[in-house]
């Protein structure tokens, strides 16, 4: 999307504010999330189905993201990034109004496809910005960005919580939250990178397959999220039925291992500016791996919520060091961006569903089995994220003039 000479347009001061900039960006895209999260029993009563046929509507979201985010590379290059962004995320932002208002399971479906697709598109636009930001300032920050995003999510939880417990309409707390971030959207958008592709540069296909790299990269992300997923669904399951803690107890603990998340990510660029990108991970590998042990081997429950506490600490930077991988591995950043937020996105989608099934075919203790298996692959694929360990790319890059340039397009 750029050359060279953009490297002189933007001065180092707007390229911090940017940073902050994207990471609003991250915190509102968040915030919407948490606000659907919380609404889902309201939107299920209001539409009238079953527990079976909500599993079903859940799915649309990452089918309406997996098609869409390909889109996002050629809307960015046909408007430029700034642009772009805006557009997606207001779209993002307001769509959050319209599951609610769904009152049966075909307009629920319909609902969330599009809730899902604008999520995909925005995530992509906001991820390759990052990365952009990000080697402008030789600095890691996409865990940090991460992490921000789990704050907003946090937020939007929170304030979907307080709205739940006062029985107020989904859709009218949806219709509010979706005028608030819309507005902070736009406003957070102001401050992005306005970067443009070159009069002569092609366009990037509106649908393509992900480059091998995107899969490569993408394998190691799915088993990230993967744990992920299953933890925040199932840990408090497997405390309450395996461990038999009370169910406050359970509960704290999926609370907590959100918090571990938020807390390892915004940590987390220090970290991976200290040792480097492939290092973090295959460190972060080793710790959610013990963490898995410690789930299925526990005689007790403290144990086991450290456990919890360990996977959660160690795969919190894998995805935010996949998509910056992503964004260096090739000359089309927002595909490979694309390519790997559709496998995770897929991961995210899977993982509750197969920990269940597993745990109805044999027990919870070995789907967990499982997620420790996982987490494992992450110790031996962690060197697939080389390319994005900035000293590692600089590295090569001094014997190799003029290459760093064109890692940078996203």
């Amino acid at each position: 999307m750029t050359t060279d000479s953009t490297d002189t347009v933007f001065g180092m001061e707007q390229v911090k504010r940017a940073r902050f900039a994207v990471a609003a960006v991250f915190t509102v895209h968040g915030a919407v999330t948490g606000s659907f999260a919380t609404r889902v029993p309201w939107i299920q009563d209001h539409a009238g189905i079953g527990a079976g046929q909500l599993g079903l509507a859940l799915a649309f979201p990452a089918i309406g993201a997996s098609l869409a985010m390909p889109l996002a590379g050629a809307i960015s290059h046909r408007f430029g990034a700034r642009t772009a962004l805006r557009g997606l995320l207001a779209l993002w932002t307001l769509a959050l109004v319209l599951p609610s208002m769904a009152p049966d399971l075909l307009t629920l479906c319909a609902a969330l496809f599009v809730y899902g697709a604008t999520a995909g598109m925005s995530d992509v636009a906001m991820n390759a910005l990052g990365v952009e930001v990000e080697n402008r300032l030789d600095r890691s920050i996409m865990s940090g960005l991460h992490g921000m995003w789990s704050v907003g999510a946090l937020i939007g939880s929170a304030a979907g919580t307080v709205a739940a417990h006062l029985g107020a309409d989904a859709r009218l707390h949806h219709a509010l939250a979706a005028l608030v971030l819309t507005t902070l959207g736009l406003i957070a958008c102001q401050g992005v990178l306005d970067l443009r592709s070159e009069p002569d540069e092609e366009p990037p296909p509106r649908f393509t397959l992900p480059p091998r790299s995107a899969l490569i990269i993408g394998a190691v992300g799915f088993c990230a999220v993967f744990a992920e997923g299953a933890s925040l669904d199932w840990s408090a399951v497997y405390l309450r039925d395996v461990m038999d803690t009370s169910a406050g107890l359970a509960a704290a603990s999926t609370t907590a291992f959100a918090l571990t998340m938020a807390v390892a990510r915004i940590a987390g660029d220090k970290v991976v500016d200290r040792f480097g990108a492939v290092r973090t991970v295959r460190v972060g590998g080793v710790l959610a791996t013990l963490g898995g042990v410690l789930v299925v081997a526990s005689p007790d429950a403290a144990l086991a919520m450290c456990g919890f506490g360990f996977l959660g600490l160690g795969v919190a930077v894998v995805v935010p060091l996949a998509f910056a991988a992503a964004g260096r591995s090739g000359p089309n950043p927002s595909q490979a961006i694309a390519g790997v937020a559709t496998i995770t996105y897929t991961s995210g989608l899977i993982a509750p569903s197969a920990i269940g099934s597993l745990a109805e075919a044999t027990s919870l203790v070995v789907s967990f089995g499982l997620v420790t298996v996982l987490a494992f692959g992450l110790v031996l694929g962690a060197g697939v994220l080389r390319a994005g360990d900035r000293r590692a790319v600089a590295s090569s890059d001094a014997g190799a003039p003029g290459t760093a340039a064109a890692e940078r397009r996203p």
